[in-house]
C-alpha cells in the first residue's frame, strides 16, 4: 500500500501533462532504477513490476544465501540467519526475493525520486513537442499573442506551447496586441537544452505560397502549380504559376475576377504588391514575363554567366525597375539570372555611374531610385519633373544636367 500511495500522488503529472499511463509507468520504473543504483550501487538483481491498470509498482530484491559470516556483497548476498527470519526453511545457495519498501529508501530519496519524476516527464512532454512541430515545419500554423518583446511576438496555441515570431520574420507593417490571432509558417524547429524552440515566419516566401493554397482551390487540387515564389516582405512579391491542364488559366484562377481571389493574400501580408506570373522554360519569355509590368523589347541572354540584357523603351525602364529597383531584384531571383537593363538606342548613352569623379555617389542612387541610370535618360526629363520624382534641389540636379551636357557637347 505504500508504493501503491506514493504512485497515487504522482497521478497528478498525468493529468497535467496529458500523459498515458503506461507511459507514465515507463518513467517511473526508470526512475526507481537510477533510484536503487544509487541506494545499492546497482539495480541487476532487482525485479520491477509494473502494473499500468492498477498504477502499481512492486520492487523485489534477489539474493543468494550464504553460510553466516560469508557475506561479501550485501546486496546480492544473504547470510543464513538472515535468510531464514525471512522463511524458516531457507538452505544455502537458494534465492530469497524480498520486497523492497518505498520508505526503505528513506525520506530524502523519496523526494530526490519524485524531483527527478517530474523532470523526466517534462523531458517527455518536451520531446512529444518537438516531434509534433517538427512534423508541422513549412506548414500555415496559428496562434495567439502572449508577450510582445522589442525583438520579436511570444505567441501560445490553444494547447499553450510558446512560438517565437522574431521581429525579422515579421512583415514590416505587421502590428500586434495581446490576444491577436497570428497566421505565419513554422519555418524551423530545435532542440534547445531540452526545450523545443518554435520559430514561426511571416516572411519567408514560403509563408506565401502555402496562402495560395489554402485560399485558391485549384492549386490545393493540384491543378494548378506554384513553381517558385520570391518577396520582399510586405512590399512585393512574384509568383511563377503552371497548369498541365490547358483548359486552365493559372494566373486567371489564381488572381480571381478583379482580384478576388488573391484580395485575402495581399491583405494579409500587409497589402504586399503581388504579380502572378505564367511559368514557362522558354527563358527569354519567362524574363520578359517576370519584368511585368514593363514591355520588354528584346532580350539577350548569356546563360555561362547567367545574365540577361533586356532592351526597352525609354519610357519602360522605370516600370522594369520598379520603386526602389524592387521589380528587376525580383525578377532576378525569379528567373535566376543577373538583368541589365538598357534603352533603346543607348549605344551612344552613358552609364550615370561613369560620372562618379564629378556627381556623387548618393545623388546617383536617387536617380536610380526612379528608374535613371543612364546620362540620357536623365536629360530626357525636365527639370521640374525630376525635382517632384528625387529627393534633390533643382540646383542639385541643374549643376548634375550641365556636367552630363558637357558629355556630349565634346
Amino acid at each position: 500500500m505504500e508504493n501503491l500511495a506514493l504512485i497515487d500522488s504522482f497521478s497528478e503529472f498525468k493529468d497535467d501533462k496529458q500523459i498515458d499511463r503506461v507511459t507514465l509507468m515507463a518513467i517511473l520504473e526508470d526512475v526507481f532504477r537510477n533510484a536503487l543504483k544509487k541506494k545499492y550501487g546497482s539495480d541487476d538483481n532487482f525485479d520491477i513490476i509494473v502494473n499500468p491498470d492498477k498504477g502499481d509498482l512492486e520492487i523485489w530484491r534477489n539474493r543468494v544465501v550464504v553460510a553466516d559470516g560469508e557475506v561479501e556483497d550485501p546486496n546480492e548476498e544473504i547470510s543464513l540467519s538472515e535468510a531464514r527470519k525471512i522463511e524458516p526453511d531457507f538452505e544455502i545457495g537458494e534465492d530469497v526475493s524480498e520486497e523492497v519498501k518505498l520508505i526503505d529508501l528513506g525520506r530524502r530519496s523519496i523526494l530526490a525520486l519524485r524531483q527527478n519524476l517530474i523532470s523526466k516527464i517534462h523531458e517527455h512532454d518536451n520531446t512529444i513537442i518537438y516531434k509534433q512541430f517538427k512534423d508541422l515545419e513549412g506548414e500555415i500554423y496559428t496562434a495567439e499573442v502572449h508577450h510582445i518583446r522589442h525583438r520579436a511576438v511570444i505567441l501560445l496555441d490553444d494547447d499553450g506551447n510558446e512560438i517565437i515570431l522574431p521581429k525579422e520574420k515579421q512583415i514590416p507593417s505587421d502590428f500586434f496586441r495581446k490576444g491577436d490571432n497570428v497566421r505565419g509558417i513554422i519555418e524551423s524547429v530545435d532542440l534547445k537544452g531540452n526545450k523545443p524552440a518554435i520559430i514561426m515566419s511571416r516572411a519567408a516566401p514560403i509563408f506565401l505560397e502555402k496562402l495560395f493554397e489554402q485560399e485558391i482551390p485549384e492549386v490545393f487540387d493540384g491543378l494548378i502549380t506554384v513553381k517558385k515564389v520570391v518577396r520582399i516582405p510586405g512590399e512585393k512579391a512574384k509568383v511563377a504559376v503552371d497548369s498541365y491542364d490547358d483548359r486552365i488559366d493559372p494566373v486567371g484562377a489564381c488572381v480571381g475576377m478583379k482580384g478576388s481571389r488573391i484580395h485575402g493574400i495581399v491583405r494579409e501580408l500587409g497589402n504586399e504588391n503581388i504579380d502572378v506570373i505564367n511559368y514557362t522554360s522558354n527563358l527569354t519569355l519567362f524574363i520578359t514575363r517576370a519584368l511585368s509590368p514593363a514591355k520588354v523589347t528584346s532580350v539577350k541572354i548569356d546563360e555561362e554567366k547567367k545574365r540577361a540584357e533586356v532592351i526597352l523603351r525609354p519610357e519602360e525602364v522605370s516600370k522594369a525597375i520598379g520603386r526602389g529597383g524592387h521589380n528587376i531584384r525580383l525578377a532576378g531571383q525569379l528567373t535566376g539570372y543577373e538583368i541589365d537593363v538598357l534603352r533603346e538606342g543607348a549605344e551612344e548613352d552613358v552609364e550615370l555611374s561613369e560620372f562618379s569623379d564629378e556627381i556623387e555617389g548618393w545623388i546617383i542612387q536617387e536617380f536610380h531610385k526612379i528608374g535613371l541610370d543612364t546620362a540620357k535618360s536623365v536629360l530626357e526629363h525636365d527639370i521640374n519633373d525630376l525635382v517632384k520624382r528625387t529627393d534633390l534641389e533643382e540646383e542639385t540636379i541643374r549643376d548634375v544636367i550641365n556636367i552630363l551636357k558637357e558629355e556630349f557637347e565634346e
